[in-house]
């Protein structure tokens, strides 16, 4: 069984970072991808960054160009998203998703909030 814990969330000021992480090292799989989504209130689930196993490639949303970074460890099991400059639109609910072989898998999320 796979449980993707995801850690690093919380509240910070407009123009701070974080850095999230998700975990899934007590699985004895390796993914092929692992991603971060997010969902902010009354708006679809939408597409932050993704990192490959394959060659260590990654592939970002428009608004996370240049403003996050994700990293990954190999074997593929643990995932790093570093947030910067983050502003009130970034405020959501964060969610881990991991792909092998045909499965997925989904983080219970983790809270994001920009605010002053």
């Amino acid at each position: 069984q796979v449980h993707l814990v995801e850690s690093g969330g919380g509240l910070v000021h407009p123009g701070g970072s974080l850095r999230l992480s998700c975990d899934a090292s007590g699985s004895t799989i390796t993914f092929d991808h692992m991603s971060w989504f997010r969902e902010a209130p009354k708006k679809e689930r939408e597409f932050v960054a993704r990192f490959f196993s394959d060659g260590g490639l990654t592939s970002y949303g428009e608004f996370a160009k240049g403003r996050f970074f994700i990293s990954g460890d190999d074997p593929l099991n643990t995932i790093n998203l570093q947030m910067n400059n983050l502003g009130p639109e970034d405020t959501a609910v964060y969610y881990c998703f991991a792909y092998s072989e045909g499965d997925t898998y989904w983080g219970q999320g983790i809270q994001v909030t920009v605010s002053s």
